[in-house]
C-alpha cells in the first residue's frame, strides 16, 4: 500500500446497524454491501456473526457475494467467537477478522472483571487464532482513548508479535479532542515494538461532534485506515461519518497529501439508500448529503453563486453525485425500464417479485403523474416485506366527523389458516382505532414508542411513508415502515409489517 493512502474501513453494517432504529434485514444488508461494494470502501465490516444466527448468515450471504472488498467479521477476544466469525467470512475473497478486548481500567475493572494481565493473554490467544485461520486480522484495544498508554504499547506489541495486521484504536466513547488523539497515536506508532509492520487504523465515535475531526487527526499522525459509517451512524451520537471524512480528504488534498479509493460521486446514492433501508432521515443541514448541503437562499449567497459558484461552494454537488440524473418513470414506462432503474437502484428482484412489484407499480402511476426513485423504494419494500407473512390487509373502512368518534374496520387474512378474520373499533383517530383492531385480531405485540410519517416526494399526490416502533415486553424493539399515496393505509401495513416481523422472530 502506498504511504500516502488511507483506507477507508465502513462499519454502517456493524456498528451502524446496532444502533436503535437502524436495524436491517438479512435482504437489506446485502443491498447495502453491493452499494457499499460500488461506493470502492476498502473494507466492509458486515457485521458481528456471533451476535445471533441473522447477523451469521447475512454475513455470510455478504461474504459469497461481494468480490471487490474485504469483507470483514467483528469477533470478541473468544474462541467461540472467533471460530463462528471465521465460518461466516471464510468463503469471502478477500476475508478479514476484527477482534477486540478493551483495555481501560474502568471496562476491565467493572465489564471484564480481569486483569491486565488476563487482558493481555486474551489479545494475545485471540489473535494467535484468527491468524491461523485467517491472513488478516485487526485488534482493537476497546476504549483504547481511555487507556493507559504503557499498557496500550504492552498489549499492542504482543498482538503485533502475534500476528495482527491493523491495529485499530477506539477512542470508544468519543472522549478525547483531536489533539488528544493525534497525540496519542502518534506516541503508539513511536513507542510500540512492530509498529512499522502494521497499518494503524481510528475508530472514533461522536459523543462530543468530534468523530471525523478525531479521525482526520489520527491520520495526520500516521494512521492510514480509518474506521466510519454512512450518514454517520452508529451507538449513541454515531460515528465518524464517512462522506465527511472522504470529502475531507478530497477537498482539502492540498493540506492532507493522502489519497483514497473512494468513488465520492456514489456517496449521495449509498446515503439515501440507507436512508430508504432504514427509514431514518438524515438531517437537512448534515455535511455533504442533506437536502441543504448545496441549497442557498440568502440573497447574498445567491448573487455570489451566479457570479461563481466557487464563492460559496468548496465542492461540487456533482461531486458527490447530488445532481446525478434521475430516471422518472411513469404510467407509460414498460416492465424493461422498471427492472433496468430497479438493477441500478441496486434491488436484484426475481421473475415474480418483478412482476408483483411492476403491477403495483402501474397502480400507483395511475395516481402519480410522475415515480421517482424513493416511490419504487417504498414498492420494493413492501413486496419483500410481504415473503412469508403471516398477516396480510384485505380491505378496511374508516370514519370520522366532528359529531361522530373515529372509527376504522378491518378485515386480514392468516396465511397460516388461510383464514380472513374482522374487526371494528374506535379511537381517538382513525389510525389509532386501526390499530386496536389489529390488536384484537393478531395480539399484542408491545408499545407503540414511535409514529413517524413523512412524504417520500413533494405535491399532493406524493407517497406517505410511515414508519413505526414498537418496544416488546422483553425490551427488543421492532420496526416497521410501509407507504402509499393513503396516509391511513400506509400506517396500517407499517404496523403489520411489525406484527409479522414480531410473528417469524
Amino acid at each position: 500500500m502506498k504511504p500516502n493512502y488511507v483506507k477507508i474501513f465502513d462499519t454502517t453494517l456493524r456498528d451502524g446497524e446496532q444502533s436503535p432504529g437502524f436495524s436491517m434485514n438479512i435482504e437489506e444488508k446485502v443491498r447495502l454491501a453491493l452499494q457499499l461494494e460500488r461506493l470502492g470502501v476498502d473494507v466492509m465490516e458486515a457485521g458481528f456473526p456471533a451476535a445471533s444466527p441473522d447477523d451469521f448468515t447475512a454475513v455470510k450471504r455478504i461474504a459469497e457475494v461481494v468480490t471487490k472488498v474485504e469483507v470483514c467479521g467483528l469477533a470478541r477476544a473468544m474462541e467461540l467467537d472467533i471460530r463462528t466469525t471465521w465460518e461466516a467470512i471464510k468463503e469471502a475473497k478477500m476475508p478479514r477478522i476484527h477482534t477486540f478486548v478493551a483495555t481501560s481500567p474502568i471496562h476491565m475493572e467493572y465489564k471484564l472483571k480481569k486483569s491486565p494481565e488476563q487482558v493481555k493473554q486474551m489479545a494475545i490467544d485471540a489473535v494467535t487464532l484468527a491468524k491461523s485461520l485467517c491472513d488478516r486480522v485487526d485488534f482493537s484495544p476497546e476504549d483504547g482513548g481511555r487507556s493507559d498508554r504503557e499498557f496500550l504499547v504492552d498489549v499492542i506489541g504482543a498482538v503485533i508479535k502475534a500476528g495482527a495486521d491493523t491495529i485499530n484504536i477506539p477512542d470508544t466513547v468519543g472522549y478525547l479532542t483531536p489533539e488528544e488523539f493525534e497525540d496519542l497515536i502518534r506516541y503508539l506508532i513511536k513507542n510500540t515494538p512492530g509498529a512499522d509492520t502494521v497499518i494503524w487504523s481510528t475508530h472514533c465515535h461522536d459523543d462530543l461532534g468530534l468523530g471525523v475531526a478525531n479521525s482526520l487527526a489520527g491520520v495526520r499522525a500516521g494512521a492510514r485506515q480509518i474506521e466510519c459509517t454512512i450518514n454517520g451512524i452508529g451507538e449513541r451520537a454515531g460515528n465518524a461519518s464517512l462522506e465527511e471524512v472522504v470529502m475531507a480528504l478530497q477537498t482539502r488534498a492540498d493540506f492532507y497529501q493522502l489519497e483514497h479509493g473512494v468513488d465520492s460521486t456514489e456517496i449521495y446514492r449509498t446515503s439515501q439508500l440507507l436512508e430508504q433501508i432504514t427509514g431514518q432521515k438524515v438531517q437537512a443541514n448534515k455535511a455533504i448529503v442533506g437536502k441543504n448541503a448545496f441549497a442557498h437562499e440568502s440573497g447574498i449567497h445567491q448573487h455570489g453563486m451566479l457570479a461563481n459558484p466557487e464563492t460559496y461552494e468548496i465542492m461540487t454537488p456533482e461531486s458527490v453525485g447530488v445532481d446525478k440524473t434521475n430516471i422518472v418513470l411513469g404510467k407509460h414506462s414498460g416492465r424493461a425500464a422498471l427492472d433496468a432503474r430497479l438493477k441500478d437502484m441496486g434491488y436484484q428482484l426475481d421473475k415474480t417479485q418483478l412482476s408483483e412489484v411492476f403491477a403495483d407499480f402501474k397502480i400507483l402511476a395511475d395516481k402519480k403523474k410522475d415515480i421517482a426513485d424513493s416511490d419504487l423504494a417504498i414498492l420494493v419494500h413492501g413486496e419483500l416485506a410481504e415473503a412469508n407473512q403471516t398477516w396480510s390487509l384485505v380491505d378496511y373502512e374508516l370514519g370520522s366527523s366532528d359529531a361522530k368518534q373515529p372509527y376504522a374496520a378491518l378485515r386480514l387474512k392468516n396465511h397460516k389458516t388461510d383464514e380472513i378474520v374482522a374487526s371494528k373499533a374506535d379511537g381517538d383517530g382513525m389510525v389509532d382505532a386501526a390499530y386496536t383492531c389489529i390488536k384484537q385480531l393478531c395480539g399484542d405485540y408491545g408499545t407503540l414508542t414511535e409514529f413517524k410519517m413523512d412524504a417520500v416526494t413533494a405535491g399532493i399526490d406524493a407517497q406517505a411513508v410511515v414508519n413505526v416502533r414498537l418496544e416488546q415486553k422483553d425490551g427488543s424493539v421492532i420496526t416497521g415502515r410501509a407507504g402509499d399515496t393513503d396516509i391511513v393505509k400506509a400506517a396500517i401495513l407499517a404496523y403489520l409489517e411489525v406484527v409479522n416481523k414480531s410473528e417469524t422472530n
